[in-house]
């Protein structure tokens, strides 16, 4: 027996099947009230773009192909593998050379920003003045060495280098953001990349909001590794292993080599250094002291220890000079160019941007064709499978282990994250195992900070080493801070929230970028330089209403009877002010009215884009009109012509 509601529905979409009284035949088939309408519009994968997609293999499967067909399976995954390890290469090559560029276009701003020590002494114009010279350099190894130079000088004090060395740890994140930029062809690829970049972003900012506040009111940072430098008798021992830099060294020396020397020198107040070139002309050098003898104005200004003599109305005495004798030349591109350093920084910008982005589109594309059937499971199982129970907790840990090591190995916390970063994006990697990895390398990174101060001259070795063990301390109190609770891991929450905005809104990374990275230091620098008056007077109500606006969105969604009716929503607010939407509107059509100047091709592809989507539309229309129970309305229901005949007699 059908039921009424069932009996009204079947009725009303087949009014001709009805007697005079309006009530359906007893033979007549019924057909079911529910439509499958959500089945063909609902798409499996809008459920949760956060899931890792399946990579399947669409080809035979390796039992049903014949002997040539398994050899040239073989051989093509063998030249898919050199292909990935010499773009891999390249990618690496380009981030060096990358930084050298940034090196060549900002390397003397960042000496000049150093040089103002009154400035430095101020906690939050530290942290942000290590943020912007560590994004000009892009290499957060060059400020920590800046920052040495200047603590062993003596014009900078250890405390007061702990926030520069905090904002070089925020700094050093841009490069995976900017690669995490590269994935926006695909909108959930480009939510998971541009998470998996931002997570260490989120991390950095949030232990420094904690730590940054403690060190400025207690020095724990400076006080603890005060504690440990003096309490071993540490002796100076050799470089970091440079494990990387003898494979990539080869080809970016080729490129360009950098004197990084006149950056320290300017920061440390060398006036003479300003007027150098930063691009390294003589690879081989020598220098020749020799004794000269000058006047004095009388026998007082001679050095004790040092022959002086009178010859008629003259004193005389001798000095050492050193001389630099240039040896051999060096051999890469731009050792002949008479360019100068701001050309040939953009030159090398301008390229290593563009293998930048070419190599890892090559690599996504050759991973994604890899990283099929077997191989694909075998490769998830091992990086996203968890330790059995009751030992799930440890595999973050080993996964911290894991990232501290391979940032080891190869030298850079950058070029480590950057790696990862695409892994993020096609669904090898997620984001909860992202974000330990991206832990280690923090750690990794200082681990080889340390190695480099032991290397360090006796007389600066002390403040070398304290300098670096306080990264390496800052480093593991975010740890402790963010990840053994789960639910204090907040960096993976925020940063999925801007992965899915950023997806919705693309053009969103690029002002998150710009905002956290220049608009936002650079601001807080301009506040720093006019006085603490000033930066606390603009600083404080922004800070508050901050926070106002957090815990109201979060009783919003929480406790929303808890807040006055006005409040419950941000509907009483003007819409750009609590939506993206206006201001999308806006960047399209400026995107629009560019692309409608600069090239026709937009028309082009809009109107693929829209034939597909009609294609795509159509074939659900014809899915939909398969079922009788599908059909809408306002379309004409198509009566067997038996039915027809029976009804007009």
């Amino acid at each position: 027996l059908s039921s009424p509601h069932t009996e009204a529905t079947s009725t009303h979409n087949y009014p001709n099947l009805t007697d005079d009284a309006g009530n359906a035949p007893k033979d007549s088939v019924v057909l079911s009230a529910y439509s499958t309408m959500d089945l063909v519009d609902k798409d499996p994968d809008e459920d949760d773009p956060w899931n890792l997609p399946e990579l399947q293999d669409t080809g035979l499967k390796w039992s049903e192909l014949d002997v040539k067909g398994k050899v040239m399976r073989v051989l093509t995954s063998i030249v898919k593998f050199i292909l990935l390890v010499g773009f891999l290469y390249m990618f690496v090559c380009s981030l060096d050379v990358l930084s050298s560029a940034f090196q060549l276009v900002g390397g003397k701003a960042a000496g000049d920003i150093f040089q103002d020590n009154a400035v430095l002494s101020n906690p939050v114009a530290g942290l942000v003045i290590g943020v912007l010279v560590t994004v000009l350099v892009q290499s957060s190894s060059t400020s920590s060495s800046i920052v040495v130079s200047m603590v062993s000088s003596g014009l900078l004090e250890v405390q007061s280098a702990v926030p520069v060395i905090m904002g070089a740890n925020i700094g050093t994140s841009v490069t995976n953001t900017i690669v995490a930029m590269m994935q926006a062809g695909d909108r959930n690829e480009f939510r998971r990349a541009f998470a998996g970049a931002t997570v260490h972003d989120f991390f950095n900012w949030l232990s420094v909001l904690i730590l940054l506040p403690l060190e400025a009111a207690t020095g724990v940072l400076y006080k603890l590794t005060k504690i440990v430098i003096n309490s071993f008798n540490i002796q100076g021992g050799d470089n970091a292993p440079d494990l990387l830099n003898v494979i990539t060294d080869p080809l970016t020396s080729a490129i360009i080599e950098l004197d990084k020397t006149v950056i320290s020198d300017i920061a440390t107040g060398d006036p003479a250094a300003r007027n150098k070139s930063l691009i390294k002309i003589w690879c081989k050098t020598e220098k020749i002291t020799t004794l000269l003898n000058i006047t004095v104005p009388s026998a007082a200004n001679c050095t004790i220890g040092v022959p002086c003599w009178v010859e008629g109305n003259k004193t005389w005495t001798q000095i050492n000079v050193t001389e630099t004798i240039n040896l051999e030349r060096c051999n890469h591109i731009f050792a002949y160019a008479n360019l100068p350093d701001l050309a040939v920084g953009l030159i090398l910008l301008a390229l290593s941007l563009l293998i930048l982005c070419t190599c890892l589109i090559l690599i996504v594309k050759l991973l994604n064709s890899m990283l099929k059937g077997q191989v694909a499971v075998v490769i998830k199982m091992v990086l996203n499978t968890d330790f059995p129970f009751p030992f799930g907790w440890v595999t973050g840990y080993i996964a911290i282990l894991v990232g501290a090591g391979m940032t080891f190995i190869v030298q850079s916390s950058s070029v480590f994250t950057s790696a990862i970063t695409p892994l993020v994006g096609i669904g090898v990697i997620s984001l909860e195992r992202a974000y330990p990895l991206t832990l280690g390398s923090n750690i990794g990174t200082t681990t080889t900070a340390i190695l480099a101060a032991m290397a360090a001259p006796g007389e600066t070795l002390a403040n070398s080493l304290q300098i670096a063990l306080c990264h390496f301390f800052f480093n593991i109190a975010g740890i402790l801070l963010w990840y053994p609770i789960p639910f204090t891991r907040i960096p993976i929450r925020l940063a999925r929230a801007l992965g899915n905005r950023t997806a919705n809104y693309r053009w969103f990374a690029v002002v998150y970028l710009l905002l956290c990275f220049f608009l936002m230091p650079l601001t807080i620098l301009g506040l720093s330089l006019a006085g603490w008056q000033a930066l606390v007077g603009v600083a404080v109500p922004i800070v508050v209403l901050a926070i106002f606006i957090i815990i109201v969105n979060l009783m919003q969604t929480r406790c929303p009877r808890y807040l006055p009716s006005r409040l419950q929503n941000w509907d009483f607010l003007p819409r750009p002010l609590h939506s993206m939407a206006p201001w999308d509107r806006v960047v399209m059509s400026g995107m629009a009215f560019c692309g409608i100047r600069c090239c026709c091709c937009c028309k082009c592809c809009q109107k693929t884009e829209d034939e597909e989507k009609g294609g795509k539309e159509r074939k659900k229309s014809q899915e939909m009109y398969d079922n009788p129970a599908l059909t809408r309305d306002d379309e004409p229901l198509e009566v067997p012509k038996e039915t027809v005949k029976a009804t007009q007699l």
